[in-house]
C-alpha cells in the first residue's frame, strides 16, 4: 500500500503551503502569498520551481541553487511547524482504522508522497499516522521531482528489504488527486482515489483510478476493495 500523504490521511493545517511562501519572503525579499501556483498532487521539488518561475526567481545560471535553498528552508520551516501541525491539524474519518485493518503479515504499509523525505516525516509524526508506515522503503519528492518516476523507487526498496513483492495489481497507489492516478498508471499499479482533498469527485471518476470513494469510513470496504485482485 504506497499512501499519498496530504489530502489523503489527513490536513496538515496548512503549515506546507505557508512554508513555501515564507521561505520565499525570507531568501528572496519577495512577497510571495500570491503567487497562484496549485500544490494539491505535486512533488515539493516541482512546487518550488514553479514558485520560482513565477516570481521570476528562477533562471538557467542559478536556478538549481535557489531551488536546492528553497526547498531547505521550507524543510525547516515545516519542522517548526510541528507544534501546529499537532494541534490544528486533522486526521481524516477511517484512516486510523483503515491502517490499522490493512496491517500486518504480508502486507507492507509506505508512502508515496511529493513531500520531501523530512517533510513527510514531521507531518506523519505530528497526525501520529507514522507507526503504520515503514517511511524507510516510501518514495518522496526528494526522490524525483517527477511524481509518475516514483513507483519504482518505492517497489525498488521494498524488495531490497522485504523481498519479491506481489504482482502488480496486488499493489495499490492511494491518493486524493488525477496526478495520483496519472503515477499508479506510469508505474504499472492499482489506485484508489478518495475524494478527501480539492479534487472533486467528478474530477477523480475521470482520472482513469480503479476506485473512488468519498472518505475511508467504511472500513470494511475499503479492506475489501484493496483486497482485490
Amino acid at each position: 500500500m504506497l499512501w499519498d500523504v496530504d489530502g489523503t490521511l489527513g490536513h496538515t493545517a496548512g503549515v506546507g503551503a505557508a512554508a513555501f511562501v515564507t521561505a520565499v519572503e525570507t531568501l528572496f525579499g519577495v512577497t510571495a502569498g500570491e503567487h497562484g501556483v496549485t500544490l494539491a498532487g505535486k512533488t515539493d521539488p516541482q512546487i518550488a520551481r514553479e514558485i520560482l518561475t513565477v516570481l521570476e526567481l528562477h533562471d538557467g545560471t542559478d536556478g538549481d541553487e535557489r531551488l536546492t535553498g528553497l526547498l531547505a528552508e521550507a524543510e525547516r520551516l515545516v519542522a517548526a511547524g510541528r507544534d501546529e501541525i499537532r494541534a490544528r491539524g486533522r486526521v481524516f474519518p477511517g484512516v486510523r482504522e483503515a491502517l490499522g485493518a490493512l496491517s500486518g503479515p504480508g502486507t507492507v504499509q509506505t508512502v508515496l508522497t511529493g513531500n520531501t523525505v523530512a517533510n513527510a516525516a514531521v507531518k506523519l509524526d505530528a497526525l501520529g499516522l507514522a507507526r503504520w508506515l515503514d517511511l524507510e522503503v516510501g518514495a518522496y519528492g526528494s526522490d524525483d521531482a517527477d511524481r509518475n518516476a516514483l513507483v519504482p523507487v518505492a517497489l525498488e526498496r521494498i524488495e531490497r528489504r522485504y523481498g519479491p513483492g506481489p504482482a502488480r495489481n496486488r499493489i495499490w497507489v492511494v491518493g486524493d488527486t488525477p496526478l495520483d492516478a496519472a503515477c499508479a498508471a506510469a508505474g504499472g499499479v492499482r489506485c484508489l482515489l478518495v475524494a478527501s482533498g480539492f479534487a472533486s469527485r467528478e474530477q477523480l471518476e475521470a482520472a482513469g483510478a480503479d476506485h473512488v470513494v468519498d472518505d475511508l469510513a467504511d472500513t470494511g470496504a475499503v479492506v475489501r476493495l484493496l483486497g482485490t485482485a
